[in-house]
């Protein structure tokens, strides 16, 4: 499975853009989708997932509310819209997949055994 992120860009505090990741996995809601993201010297962190069996949606507690996970089957793509942003929100964007994710385990990324490049969010007046 290849995952071609794409989507970031500069953007001042309180802006929105609307990260894709596509995917070569086809149907692609037999893989549960993740997004993560690292910022300069942090560790990876989780964002978003998105269930392969119900497209269940999680986030983490720093996003809820501002970010939103989606999925068309159809153009084998995952998308994330991330509103109001803040500075903290600065950070290479990842997505991950894999068709054997454990719900209580969704964070960690080494449940996934597919990576896309990553995309970089900054946010900056």
């Amino acid at each position: 499975v290849q995952l071609q992120a794409c989507g970031g860009g500069l953007v001042q505090p309180g802006g929105s853009l609307r990260l894709s990741c596509a995917a070569s996995a086809s149907p692609l809601d037999y893989y549960a989708i993740s997004w993560f993201r690292q910022a300069p010297g942090k560790e990876r962190e989780w964002v978003s997932c998105i269930s392969s069996s119900d497209g269940s949606t999680y986030y983490a507690d720093s996003v809820k509310g501002r970010f939103t996970i989606s999925r068309d089957n159809a153009k084998s793509t995952v998308y994330l819209q991330v509103n109001s942003l803040k500075p903290e929100d600065t950070a290479v964007y990842f997505c991950a997949a894999d068709r054997n994710v454990i719900v209580g385990q969704m964070a960690t990324p080494n449940q996934y055994d597919y990576w896309g490049q990553g995309t970089l969010v900054t946010v900056s007046s």
